[in-house]
């Protein structure tokens, strides 16, 4: 499954993404990110009076030359990036065609694909049973088939607490980064209270809600026994106007509230239906990003 989830031609599209991208940054305009951390990195940003103990090969020469004032030279420190996915492995992503799961497994690839790329850290955690089951950080090229394997290997099933597992991770992440949540959100918790947790540790949140047409757009009638794809519980019910027209509101509400959420956070909301065309879902997530 590893070649479906990035085959040649659409590799080609993100390769063509990702060089846009760094003509934008080169050129300092939108994706340019540079870390206010004061380190040792690369870049240069002041100059502050040097004192006793500081590292000597901080001490500007030049500057001392010309004025007689010993000062040290402060840049701004290489930022250690690192993208955590997290992919919900419930099973009620399962549904669709393709399925929900197939989408946000792809988004996930060429997320992972743009930040290895970019020499940045990438991570996964898969949400099932209540918890997060985190895999090893990988970083750099070569990494891409190691995270395309642990992606494929993720099978849709049971029930998850998105909360739980978004709490799970939090514990496990020593250095806030940008968490990238790829679920339908159809979960009882408080998973905006986990969010709102996760934004407040200092992590940037890009929410990806996953859906398909059917979902979006129903169109059963009649007499129907809807199976739970979680429980196995199986409900009858008479799908009527009324019936339709309950669902859809529930369904604005729950993506209102996660838009909301983002608005006021400062985190980004990326609502995609499984059957648009899959570059402009991964733009939009840089975008959001």
């Amino acid at each position: 499954m590893t070649t479906e989830l990035l085959d040649p031609e659409f590799v080609r599209e993100l390769e063509a993404l990702r060089r846009l991208l760094g003509a934008r940054v080169r050129s300092g305009g939108s994706g340019a990110r540079t870390s206010r951390r004061r380190g040792r990195g690369s870049e240069f940003e002041e100059h502050r009076p040097y004192a006793p103990g500081d590292d000597i090969a901080r001490l500007d020469w030049l500057a001392f030359a010309r004025t007689g004032q010993p000062v040290a030279k402060e840049h701004r420190a290489d930022e250690d990036t690192i993208l955590r996915v997290l992919l919900d492995g419930s099973a009620s992503l399962g549904s669709g065609t393709p399925t929900k799961h197939e989408v946000a497994t792809r988004i996930a690839a060429s997320m992972a694909y743009l930040s290895l790329a970019a020499g940045q850290r990438v991570q996964l955690a898969v949400a099932t049973d209540g918890r997060a089951r985190v895999l090893p950080v990988h970083r750099g090229r070569p990494a891409l088939g190691a995270i395309l394997h642990e992606l494929a290997a993720v099978v849709p099933s049971g029930k998850t607490r998105l909360e739980g597992a978004v709490e799970h991770v939090l514990v496990g992440a020593t250095r806030p980064g940008m968490l990238l949540v790829l679920s339908d959100f159809f979960d009882e918790g408080d998973v905006v209270g986990a969010l709102g947790r996760a934004r407040h540790a200092g992590h940037e949140l890009v929410l990806v809600q996953v859906l398909s047409p059917e979902e979006l757009r129903p169109s059963l009638d009649g007499d129907v026994s809807l199976v739970d794809s979680e429980t196995g519980e199986a409900l009858d019910v008479t799908l009527d106007a009324a019936t339709v027209a309950a669902y859809e509101k529930r369904l604005s509400a729950l993506r209102d509230a996660l838009a909301a959420f983002a608005r006021r956070s400062g985190a980004r909301y990326v609502p995609a239906a499984t059957d648009e065309p899959l570059l402009g879902v991964v733009r939009r997530t840089l975008a959001a990003g």
